[in-house]
């Protein structure tokens, strides 16, 4: 395995809509996931989409560890998982603000509003099915990736740009608020 390259905003691959995988269990693919893996955990991240290392695939990777799904009883930890040609449904009107930041704008992070619930499907690398509908973390993380696979970065979906910045100068600005 390998820790590959994350291409940084700007770069036109994370700007267009990536390309359905024809074969999912092909070795170049079952490579790529468990590169994408390692290099997921590295970072350290929740998830990668292919199209942030520069492969304009319908892959993306994701966990949700269990000191992030505290908040949400409904919410629940997963391990390392991958979806490919996944397809996504969004349950629901309810949205809620979280912070998300991304691997490819390194150093920020912003609230986004994202829907509370997701049903999602897809396939790992064997052709299994994977069918969910989760909430919380898990829904945040989910919807967050699938938007890197149709061009579209969480900056994108900000609302109030007062809640968008560089993580120390939010980080004073949160302790700050603490007094």
């Amino acid at each position: 395995m390998a820790i590959l390259k994350i291409a940084r905003m700007g770069h036109p691959v994370l700007l267009r809509q990536a390309d359905p995988v024809a074969d999912p269990g092909a070795p170049e693919i079952r490579r790529l996931v468990a590169d994408m893996m390692e290099t997921m955990e590295d970072a350290p991240g929740v998830g990668l989409a292919a199209p942030q290392v520069f492969q304009p695939l319908r892959i993306f990777v994701f966990r949700v560890p269990g000191d992030r799904t505290a908040t949400d009883p409904t919410d629940s930890p997963i391990g390392n998982s991958v979806l490919i040609n996944p397809e996504l449904e969004l349950i629901g009107d309810d949205r809620v603000l979280g912070w998300e930041g991304c691997l490819s704008i390194p150093g920020m992070r912003a609230a986004v509003p994202r829907a509370r619930a997701v049903r999602y499907r897809g396939v790992d690398c064997d052709g299994n099915v994977v069918t969910r509908t989760v909430s919380g973390f898990h829904a945040r993380v989910v919807q967050h990736e699938y938007d890197h696979l149709d061009g579209i970065l969480y900056t994108m979906r900000v609302n109030d740009f007062g809640l968008f910045g560089f993580n120390e100068e939010l980080d004073k600005a949160a302790q700050g608020a603490g007094r």
